[in-house]
């Protein structure tokens, strides 16, 4: 996937979500394309260095979490390390940061803040745009 875009909108913040996300943008990271994330709203969790520890499951689903350890996949915190490590661009929304009354030293290394220009600056030419 070499010479290959990826730009993400993640504006929901529950497990579920967090999986998707980070799963796509590590196997796209992985596969040579260039990944971008845009984090609003409640996808900011994704990113939070508390909350990303502690997702929510979505109601009557509790049991996946069991299905997730059995399985050997890895968590949420290791899946941001490895999106961070494959060098995955992770935008935080200054504006959605702005109305929640959130800094920047409050996410995960490595997360720019910027507004909806600088993700569309990102995702213009981008091969393929997705949302969670």
């Amino acid at each position: 996937m070499a010479n290959t875009k990826i730009a993400i909108i993640a504006a929901n913040g529950g497990l579920f979500d967090a999986y998707k996300v980070f799963n796509i943008a590590s196997v796209g990271a992985a596969s040579d394309a260039e990944v971008g994330i845009f984090f609003t709203f409640e996808g900011l969790n994704l990113i939070h260095k508390d909350a990303h520890k502690n997702l929510p499951l979505p109601e009557g689903k509790e049991h996946f979490q069991e299905g997730f350890k059995n399985a050997n996949v890895p968590s949420i915190e290791e899946l941001v390390s490895m999106a961070q490590e494959m060098n995955v661009k992770m935008i935080g929304c200054q504006m959605t940061m702005d109305v929640m009354n959130l800094d920047k030293d409050q996410f995960v290394d490595g997360v720019e803040v910027g507004g909806a220009a600088s993700f569309i600056d990102f995702a213009k030419d981008a091969d393929m745009t997705l949302t969670f």
